[in-house]
């Protein structure tokens, strides 16, 4: 878990309606981030957007009453995906956007996203100082006079500036026509720019998770959950099917038999595309530790190589600006595609699979596969009070198991960053010998874990 009080891997998250996902915490991170960007002369704008959360109706306003406070002019444009704000930040010459969203979780949860006037997240320096302003004892101090304060109005039209965005993103002379495509939107921020985008393209669309009501984002839909959508691509015989999160920003793909593709699967596919075609820069991929090695051998196959970084897509596009590189990406199903977008967008990676199967006139579950995953198990581990990730005895068997494996396979072990779990991975050629080693580390993880709680509650 972060040392931070309030910022995470990705922003701020934590239980609508509670520190630090309350309104009080939200005007005070208005507040700060306002005063933070509002530098020079000009007048400083900030863009707004949310998914579909009944706490959004909470945070908005009071986000807003904050950069109002520090002299920001606020534009509001309502339920949108992720990438749709980090697009909005730069065409509307802002000099801040924000999301309001906590991504795949239930609607209980919410998160705060913020990105420069570049369009891309805040890095870990430029958080930490706003994080200082917002904990600072007297946090109101800076902000703008009676007569110097922002002024609030809707972006009415910004669904469609994303919508034209995203079919831009599909070459030019090519038609989805002739395509059934499933689309699960989550009930998330994407239920309607999602269908409208593939039905102007030509395409016959199911959607699916179109349907929000606050409380029912991401629940059994969605990316996190494709099973029902593979269902329904077998049921109405689709070419595709498409599972977005609740801002959009990560995707996971059903064939036509409705076998699931994931996000390393959908990276192969597409960094093969733009190899052939001279598309792909840098030296090939950026991806996470959390990537399958088979995509590793895959790529390297072809004489490319995969850049890993650590978990968090902002992280992946920080690495990706670092080594020149236009293609990135989580086996969760975010996808940066830096032509195109600044941060994760499912909506137009989903364009470029989309763009193969019409030009190579094969069924998905062809296109789709281009390499055999190695065995790979994650057990997530719930644990309360201190981490036991710094007891002795958990990391004697972590060494223990990577020295087991060798060079056979990989162990890693890492906390969340948005929640208190522990998350075990393995991955080997032989399936047996990752079960026993992720069993393993996380028997003796949950042991301490149970032992740490104990001691803590006797104290």
């Amino acid at each position: 878990m972060s040392t931070r009080r309030y910022f995470g891997t990705d922003g701020i998250r934590g239980t609508a309606n509670r520190p630090p996902m309350d309104a009080a915490t939200a005007l005070r991170l208005g507040q700060a981030a306002g005063r933070f960007f509002n530098r020079g002369a000009h007048r400083h704008r900030v863009v707004i957007g949310k998914d579909t959360r009944l706490s959004g109706y909470m945070l908005e306003p009071a986000l807003t009453a904050g950069f109002i406070g520090a002299g920001m002019d606020v534009m509001i444009v309502g339920p949108m995906p992720t990438p749709a704000i980090a697009m909005l930040t730069r065409s509307l010459r802002a000099d801040l956007g924000v999301m309001i969203s906590a991504s795949h979780n239930p609607y209980e949860d919410n998160g705060i996203k913020l990105f420069g006037p570049d369009g891309l997240k805040l890095s870990d320096d430029e958080e930490a100082a706003i994080e200082a302003m917002m904990t600072a004892p007297d946090s109101c101090e800076g902000l703008a006079a009676p007569s110097k304060l922002g002024r609030a109005s809707r972006i009415e039209d910004a669904p469609g500036r994303y919508i034209e965005a995203a079919k831009a993103s599909f070459p030019k002379g090519r038609s989805l026509e002739g395509l059934r495509i499933a689309v699960d939107c989550a009930h998330g921020a994407a239920y309607k720019v999602a269908p409208t985008v593939l039905w102007e393209l030509g395409a016959e669309v199911v959607p699916v998770g179109v349907t929000p009501d606050g409380l029912n984002i991401n629940r059994e839909c969605g990316a996190t959950a494709p099973g029902k959508l593979a269902e329904l691509v077998r049921e109405r015989r689709a070419d595709l099917g498409i599972a977005l999160d609740g801002d959009a920003d990560r995707l996971v793909l059903a064939d036509e038999q409705g076998g699931i593709v994931d996000g390393d699967q959908i990276l192969a596919l597409i960094a093969g595309s733009w190899h052939r075609d001279g598309r792909l820069r840098g030296t090939g991929v950026v991806a996470t530790v959390m990537s399958n090695l088979g995509l590793e051998r895959h790529l390297g196959g072809m004489g490319l190589a995969l850049h890993r970084t650590r978990v968090g897509d902002r992280y992946v596009a920080e690495r990706m600006r670092e080594s020149g590189c236009n293609l990135g990406g989580e086996q969760s199903g975010h996808m940066i595609l830096s032509d195109f977008a600044t941060t994760g967008d499912g909506l137009v990676a989903a364009l470029q699979v989309l763009a193969l199967l019409v030009e190579e006139k094969r069924p998905a579950s062809e296109v789709c596969r281009r390499f055999a995953p190695l065995p790979q198990k994650l057990v997530n581990i719930r644990y309360a009070g201190a981490s036991p990730l710094n007891d002795e005895e958990v990391a004697g068997a972590i060494a223990a198991a990577e020295a087991s494996l060798g060079s056979r396979g990989r162990v890693l072990v890492r906390a969340s960053g948005t929640e208190p779990l522990i998350r075990v991975m393995a991955e080997a050629e032989d399936e047996a010998e990752v079960t026993a080693t992720v069993e393993g580390i996380a028997g003796v993880i949950r042991a301490r874990a149970a032992a740490l709680a104990s001691r803590k509650a006797a104290e």
